[in-house]
Parts: C-alpha cells; structure tokens; sequence
C-alpha cells in the first residue's frame, strides 16, 4: 500500500555495513589522524602545557575559538602567567590584551581573574578535581570541566565538542540532539579506556575528514562499519 503524501516514509536500514567495533573504531582513528593537527589542549600538553590549571585556562579560552588560535593565545599568555597565583596578579587590562585573538576576550579575562583568586583564597592553589567543582567556577562548563579531568588530571572524563557530538551520531553508535545528551550516553556506552582519548581523536576526525558539510566519505577509514545517520551529500 502506497505511503500517504503526509507521512514521510522511514529510511532503509542499512544492511551494508559491518557491526560497530568501538576497538577497530579506534584503531582506524589513530592512524586516520596521525599527521593532521592535534586537538588544541593536547596539542597544549605536549608542548608541556599540561598542569590542571593550564588546561582549565586553555580549555576556556578555546570555548569558540579557532584551535590555531587558542594555542597563539595560551602560549602568549602562558609565557607572562602560568599559575593561578600569577594569573591573579594581572590587572584585568593587561589579561584582555594577552587574549586579543579569542572571542569574548572582556568576559573571559575577568572569568579567569575570578577562578584564579578564588583557586588561590579558597583551594590553597590548587584547580578542583571533580567536575562539581570544576563547573562551580563561571564560565566552565561540562566540556571544560571534562578536559580539565582528562588531560590535566589524567582522570576518565568524556570531553564532547560539537566534532565529537557529531561524529559518534553520524556512526550511529549514539543517537543524542545535544552534546550534554551525547556526553552522558558516552559515559553509559563507551569504554572508559577510550574516555579521554575519544576528543583527541574526533577533533581532528571531524575537523578533516567527517566535517560537517559534505564529509569525506568515500575514503574514510570509518565508512564500513559508519551508518552515515544523517548524511545526505559527501565526497
């Protein structure tokens, strides 16, 4: 019987592809990206700017901010400050102009003088551990908080930015409409050894290779075992 005008027909499931192996996944990423630019905090730590703190700014500097662009800021302001007792100490001004580049440069120096008194007055110098203190601070959220966790701490967190969001819902192996949702069905699904990782690998996957326009599909490593939720042009 003939699917009514008014109704949209459900899409074909996919019978062409192989079951989603997360092991094999990550198998094929690293290798995917092993030569494109790292993902700006990670690119950040192993440039030996990885404190917990380093991590706090960078990540929050990078909220909206080109990653060529957070790493010229954080190593400019890195090399005037690096600790939130020396953070503290900048006069706001001087913080704006050590920014100039990111965006909201006015909101995020007075974000990060703030955190910096407060880590300095009230956790005797030392950047939270949790993401409940994490997020305490204003203008941290869960993303920064999770690769505050990660890369600064070493600790399992799943950091999602929108390459992350979008990648593992055009794998198929989350169905989210939010990085917030996407974050926690990660933490449910994904294996916790590949917690951190999953943002050092997608960010440069879904800048290069699974953009969001027109995703370079018919030579990524992925397409196999991808459903391409979603996908209705690539290259």
């Amino acid at each position: 019987m003939p699917v009514p005008a008014t109704h949209a027909a459900p899409a074909p499931r996919r019978t062409d592809k192989e079951p989603f192996d997360v092991d094999e996944a990550f198998r094929r990423l690293r290798i995917a990206v092993a030569d494109l630019p790292k993902a700006a905090m990670f690119e950040l730590r192993d440039e030996g700017y990885g404190s917990p703190f380093e991590q706090l700014v960078g990540s929050l500097i990078s909220a909206r901010t080109r990653d060529e662009t957070t790493l010229a800021v954080c190593r400019r302001l890195f090399a005037v400050a690096r600790t939130p007792e020396a953070m503290a100490a900048l006069h706001e001004a001087e913080l704006v102009r050590l920014l100039n580049g990111a965006t909201f440069p006015e909101p995020k120096a007075r974000d990060l003088i703030a955190l910096s008194h407060r880590i300095v007055a009230k956790h005797g110098g030392r950047v939270p551990d949790t993401p409940e203190g994490l997020t305490a601070f204003r203008g941290v959220g869960p993303k920064i908080a999770a690769l505050t966790l990660a890369v600064g701490y070493g600790r399992p967190a799943v950091a999602v930015d929108v390459h992350v969001h979008r990648v593992t819902n055009r794998w198929g192996y989350v169905a989210a409409t939010a990085p917030e949702r996407t974050m926690e069905v990660l933490e449910r699904t994904l294996p916790e050894r590949y917690w951190i990782e999953i943002n050092e690998r997608l960010v440069p996957f879904g800048k290069w290779i699974c953009t969001g326009e027109r995703p370079k599909c018919s030579t990524c490593p992925l397409l196999s075992m991808c459903r391409q939720v979603g996908v209705t042009s690539h290259r």
